[in-house]
């Protein structure tokens, strides 16, 4: 069986470590970056880091006990994601550089072709897209962009060769970006204007360096790794209660980040311009415990009037005031709703993957697609969480891949999740989000930011993990090859 997996980040590198613990061992990873890593690979900007500790953001069959920080900084997930790559014999498979724009599915042979942006074609049995849901910068769509004379890039393409010291700089957007980059600029910066269109939740995120003796008791204690995996996890799966099923608990969750914010907003005019005014957990919770007195310095303001126009040296917002700047920083997020696109993908009869998920992308249980055999997608649609480790998920995910190609390697054939197997799914995980949290605002959860949500899973991580541990061979027909079949 050949496989073909788009991606490199945690999600491609997994699936990778499964078909060689499969015996599959012909599969390629295709990388359109100069390296594996995905998010983490892109995004270095001054602050970057993982919101989730790292001894459960990582796999859970390959656990480091030496993590520097709980919550470790880009470089060195980066670093554990290389490591882990070489010690299971994957990275070799990792073609950097390559980035596929087509795959078509052949029901005359049923397999894949692939054509790569440099005209190469190749043929697989089996497609993974592993492009994850946050690869892709978005930038906003403001008059005069084009006409700013001074430096500007987008925070996932941080420009480290520019020197932001003594500039002004003008940072759009507060997500879960700008909240991490923002207090290493303002150090840097002569002076930052923090442009917002809606205030974040924050809970604190201190995140001091282990002691020495600290990362020699877990790395010698048995079970201890193990022990506070275990604890996070659990309190993970509570605050998810918080968000979806137990929506009565979230008042505890909300009342510990407005507490902590307000113990950090002792500006009362910046307090007011910072304050959410939706329901708690509905947009992204951030974590920081810099980024609100970052907001408060006095060579930082926070502007909430909305942006009118960029000229060629200032931002001016809808009062008319200009704000001089150097240096425009975009912290305006990533097309979350694209999943595998610009790359175009036909299924069976041709059928785009573009245009079938243009009223919002769907799949069985965030992995297979009707009418596209063989094809998994991984952190595919409704497998994103509000607050957890999306490692958790991945690990469900691959290991229902493996099944899917067991019972296709036992068949000869591609198999096919039924169009009513995946449309009651898509109805299941519809129902039950109505009654979460993020249907009560506009979000990047949420399809063109208030249809429905297409981006989160309703439930409890343990809920996926069950619902994925085997493949049910009836949801699933079987594609054989034509020839085959008329032989």
């Amino acid at each position: 069986m050949r496989v073909a997996i788009v991606g490199a980040g945690f999600s491609g590198i997994a699936m990778a470590i499964a078909l060689r613990r499969e015996g599959i061992e012909d599969f390629t990873v295709f990388e359109r970056g100069a390296d594996l890593g995905g998010v983490w690979h892109r995004n270095t900007y001054p602050g970057a880091a993982c919101d989730v500790p790292s001894y459960l953001y990582s796999f859970s069959y390959d656990q480091r006990r030496d993590w520097t920080q709980p919550c470790s900084p880009q470089a060195e997930i980066l670093g554990y994601l290389r490591d882990v790559a070489e010690r299971h014999g994957v990275l070799d498979r990792v073609r950097t550089n390559t980035e596929v724009e087509q795959a078509d599915f052949d029901e005359r042979t049923a397999t894949w072709t692939l054509v790569t942006v440099g005209g190469e074609r190749l043929t697989a049995d089996a497609l993974v897209l592993a492009c994850g849901q946050l690869s892709r910068p978005r930038w906003p769509s403001i008059p005069g962009m084009e006409e700013f004379a001074g430096h500007s890039f987008h925070s996932a393409e941080w420009d480290h060769g520019y020197d932001l010291a003594g500039k002004r700089v003008a940072v759009l957007g507060t997500g879960a970006s700008a909240v991490q980059f923002v207090p290493p600029v303002a150090e840097q910066a002569a002076h930052v204007d923090v442009y917002q269109r809606t205030a974040p939740y924050v809970l604190p995120r201190r995140n001091p360096r282990y002691p020495e003796w600290a990362r020699r008791l877990i790395g010698v204690v048995p079970g201890l790794q193990a022990l506070r995996r275990l604890g996070l996890l659990l309190f993970m799966e509570t605050f998810i209660a918080a968000l979806t099923r137990f929506r009565p608990l979230g008042w505890l969750f909300r009342t510990w980040s407005t507490t902590f914010m307000r113990s950090q907003l002792r500006d009362p005019d910046v307090r007011r311009r910072a304050w959410p005014d939706y329901p708690f957990g509905c947009k992204r919770i951030l974590f920081s415990s810099a980024y609100l007195p970052a907001l408060q310095r006095p060579d930082v303001e926070l502007v909430t009037d909305r942006i009118e126009r960029i000229t060629t040296a200032a931002v001016v917002t809808a009062d008319g005031k200009p704000r001089p700047a150097d240096c425009v920083i975009y912290g305006t997020g990533f097309r979350s709703h694209d999943f595998v696109m610009p790359m175009a993908v036909a299924g069976v009869g041709g059928r785009d993957l573009e245009a079938h998920w243009s009223g919002g992308a769907e799949a069985h249980l965030g992995i297979t697609v009707a009418g596209f055999p063989n094809m998994f997608v991984l952190y595919g649609p409704n497998t994103n969480l509000g607050v957890g480790s999306i490692i958790t998920m991945i690990e469900a995910q691959v290991g229902y891949a493996i099944d899917a190609l067991r019972m296709a390697r036992r068949t000869g054939s591609a198999v096919d999740v039924r169009p009513e197997v995946q449309r009651a799914s898509g109805e299941r995980v519809q129902e039950r989000l109505r009654d979460s949290v993020w249907t009560s605002c506009r979000s990047w959860y949420r399809q063109d930011g208030d249809g429905r949500v297409v981006n989160n899973w309703p439930g409890h991580m343990f809920e996926y993990t069950r619902a994925t541990r085997r493949v049910d061979p009836g949801e699933y027909r079987e594609i054989r090859p034509r020839a085959v079949a008329g032989a």
